[in-house]
């Protein structure tokens, strides 16, 4: 517990001591918020009549969570690796789950106030989203969803050496997928092609069960697919982590 408790307090004081970090973290999502709000506003999706900022909020919730987990733990594993300190970590008694814990832990706390910055945002007269008396169950999607991410982070960062190669792969994969899983833009306008190729992604099910909760558009039912959509990526995505996860350069 007294390592655990030592790599929890360094990991929060050195990410609230980088302001660049806290700046994309927090204000990024906020800005493709306000830019995607003013393209949109007042606009609803022909398709199912309902307005922009139902498909729009919670996407860009989902996508701004997912990718501060991605990059939050893949650059602090790759650095981690590069200066060694994992090597030293490792020659403690401190096992890989109480590394990946604290890690962990934290990332679920940013999460938290991040959706909670986002949605007090949107809920902003010029936006007007209404969040549904289903919103609490945003919870469990938003808890799973960091959980799948964080793992696909531990993957990045254990096989990119430098800053630029995690930042590199990380927005191949975030950038692409976002679009694909209707984040930025509503599936319900997309090809159905598409919309088919976004089944076999993570963030599609991150976006529709934070969207069915926080707009109550879909029912509990839509909220437990997505749920076990994203339980099987983090279990899929965890194994991957801990089987490829490196304590230096060299093993």
């Amino acid at each position: 517990m007294s390592a655990y408790s030592a790599l929890s307090q360094a990991g929060f004081k050195a990410y609230t001591r980088d302001k660049t970090t806290l700046f994309f973290t927090f204000a990024f999502p906020l800005l493709f918020l306000i830019v995607f709000g003013l393209i949109f506003h007042g606009m609803t999706v022909e398709e199912s009549g309902r307005p922009y900022i139902n498909y729009i909020a919670p996407g860009v919730l989902s996508w701004g969570v997912a990718n501060a987990a991605v990059f939050g733990v893949g650059f602090v594993i790759m650095q981690w690796r590069r200066d060694d300190i994992l090597r030293l970590i490792r020659m403690t008694p401190t096992p890989l789950p109480t590394i990946l814990g604290s890690r962990y832990v934290l990332a679920l706390g940013i999460g938290t106030v991040q959706a909670a910055m986002f949605v007090l945002v949107a809920m902003l007269p010029f936006f007007g989203l209404e969040p549904a008396g289903s919103w609490p169950l945003a919870l469990p999607v938003l808890f799973l969803g960091i959980t799948a991410f964080l793992a696909v982070g531990v993957i990045v960062g254990s096989f990119a050496r430098t800053p630029e190669a995690v930042a590199a792969v990380a927005n191949c994969l975030m950038v692409p997928m976002a679009f694909l899983s209707g984040s930025f833009f509503p599936l319900d306008a997309m090809p159905g092609w598409m919309q088919n190729v976004s089944l076999v992604l993570p963030l599609r099910y991150f976006n529709d069960g934070i969207s069915a909760a926080i707009t109550g558009d879909g029912g509990g039912g839509d909220i437990l697919v997505a749920c076990g959509g994203i339980t099987a990526f983090a279990v899929v995505f965890g194994a991957i982590a801990l089987k490829t996860f490196r304590w230096s350069d060299q093993s």
